[in-house]
């Protein structure tokens, strides 16, 4: 970061006035100190040293942020200040204060920081996920856990589950066929894009060609964006390089893009909906938003509103469920004795319905070894290794420090799950951990494991996700089994992970499905 500056200086300024840069960078840092000085003492967390302007953002300088973030708390401690250019941000990466966050304080850490990103394609963080602490907040949330994620909800999208699952399988028993490999990434991303459209949308878009592709490229195009550094966030006065190139104008863009779609698919539902060809059974999570007032008085939802939980339901539902899928495929390919394990227990507990396409529901109840696998690998590799950012609503404490107003917090739950003072063998994969305990489950009971979150913020979808993964996960294993292409051994399969919010692996999962015979 330090060097991009550096360089976009060089381009934008005259020659004459970089010579004074130096001199203006060492005002501004004396400044600083000058008005720390003379503002009343408090007890901040630690931080490490900074440089003018910038702040630590050159110590960010890596791909993967929350290795970072975990090397530099070793060194701090695990509540550590940073300022990222003008953005105080606190570092979060032990248990106790997890958990002082997320539940003894979560009140005063419920809200989240404004960014010009998430303002601009979200309509003004009218949403779930990037809105506000506040009633309208609270609202959504109710809206979300009652009427689109309840159980009962989770229950009655079984029929689209099947289906799509019944279409992955055939999938892949046409690859087998024809003695291709098969590329896990890319049918799991399939199967989880045309779900979550026929439960959120009501159908699935890749009945029309290109449509499907249409729709991810979109969303990737949006998930990319919200990694992205928009410097007017952090260097204001900065801000205007965001418009010289080009950033501003993609955002632009990408938020016309989706506001199109999502308005296209809530005129198509309202056209459906005037001429009665919705019925009760089939109505998906637009038919169940458009029509909340009727059914509830209490509720005012907006237009913005409806569009910001449209992409709340399909952007966290879709990504985070592939992911996860690609990253259990990956560790027990690495480790074939829990493989073995996990596929006799779910041949044993399906017995004489192997044959059958699909499992029975019921049946993911009693494999308590594969639900070990998953949050073992969940524990490796969390989803989102940094929980989305909170900020103080109000002056408050942290382990004894003084927070400041309008300070953000990131969670580094990936370092929660790899702190070898917290897990005996940390960096290696043993879901027999998670068996004969009632201490973990996704649902951030125990501070040192937090794949989904916890407290207010906490996912609504949790339900949703864990009978996905189960019967996505019970099916490949029960039907294939699985090796990897030209005599690559299991060792030579690497763990790298990509730079996003929901942590992928860098390079696709290839692997070789053997159809098995029940």
């Amino acid at each position: 970061m330090l060097h991009t500056c550096t360089m976009l200086f060089q381009f934008f300024l005259p020659s004459h006035l970089l010579l004074v840069l130096p001199f203006l960078f060492l005002l501004v840092h004396f400044l600083r100190r000058t008005q720390s000085r003379k503002s009343p003492t408090h007890l901040l967390p630690p931080s490490p040293r900074t440089l003018p302007v910038i702040g630590n953002l050159h110590q960010l300088s890596g791909s993967l942020p929350h290795r970072i973030l975990q090397e530099l708390s070793a060194k701090y401690g695990p509540v550590m200040l940073l300022h990222l250019g003008s953005v105080r941000t606190v570092i979060v990466s032990s248990p106790p204060a997890a958990e002082e966050v997320l539940k003894s304080r979560d009140v005063d850490f419920a809200s989240r920081p404004h960014t010009t990103v998430t303002h601009r394609l979200f309509f003004g963080n009218q949403d779930l996920i990037f809105g506000k602490y506040g009633e309208q907040w609270r609202q959504l949330r109710r809206i979300a856990t009652v009427h689109l994620l309840s159980h009962t909800r989770v229950l009655s999208f079984r029929p689209a589950r099947q289906a799509e699952v019944a279409l992955l399988v055939a999938d892949i028993r046409s690859a087998a066929a024809a003695s291709r490999p098969v590329n896990v990434s890319d049918v799991i991303i399939e199967f989880t894009s045309n779900f979550i459209c026929r439960v959120a949308l009501g159908r699935t878009y890749s009945e029309e060609k290109g449509k499907g592709s249409k729709v991810n490229k979109l969303f990737d195009e949006i998930t990319a964006l919200l990694v992205a550094f928009p410097l007017r966030d952090y260097i204001p006065w900065l801000g205007w390089l965001d418009r010289l190139n080009g950033f501003d104008y993609k955002v632009k863009k990408v938020a016309l893009e989706f506001d199109t779609f999502i308005e296209q698919v809530i005129q198509e539902h309202i056209k459906m909906r005037n001429s009665n060809e919705r019925t009760h059974n089939s109505e998906d999570l637009v038919d169940i938003l458009l029509s909340l007032g009727d059914v509830d008085s209490s509720v005012s939802l907006s237009q913005e509103n409806i569009k910001g939980l449209i992409f709340d339901m399909f952007g966290a539902g879709t990504d985070t469920t592939f992911a996860t899928i690609e990253w259990v495929m990956t560790e027990l390919i690495r480790h074939p004795n829990a493989m073995r394990r996990v596929q006799e227990e779910i041949r044993g507990v399906v017995g004489a319905e192997a044959k059958e396409e699909i499992i029975r529901e019921e049946k993911l109840e009693e494999m308590k070894y594969l639900r070990a696998v998953i949050m073992e690998a969940l524990r490796l590799h969390p989803i989102v290794p940094l929980l989305l950012p909170r900020e103080a609503s109000v002056d408050t404490q942290l382990q004894g420090y003084h927070i400041p107003k309008g300070t953000r917090v990131l969670v580094n739950a990936w370092a929660l799950g790899r702190d070898p003072k917290l897990w005996d063998k940390a960096d290696q994969f043993c879901p027999e951990r998670f068996l004969n305990t009632s201490a973990f489950d996704f649902k951030g009971k125990d501070f040192r494991y937090l794949p989904f979150g916890a407290g207010r913020r906490g996912c609504p979808g949790i339900g949703m996700a864990e009978v996905t993964l189960e019967l996505v996960l019970a099916t490949l294993l029960l039907h294939f089994d699985w090796e990897l292409p030209d005599g690559m051994r299991a060792e030579e399969l690497d763990a790298d992970e990509g730079h996003a919010i929901v942590i992928h692996r860098k390079s696709k999962l290839v692997l070789v499905a053997k159809p098995c015979r029940h």
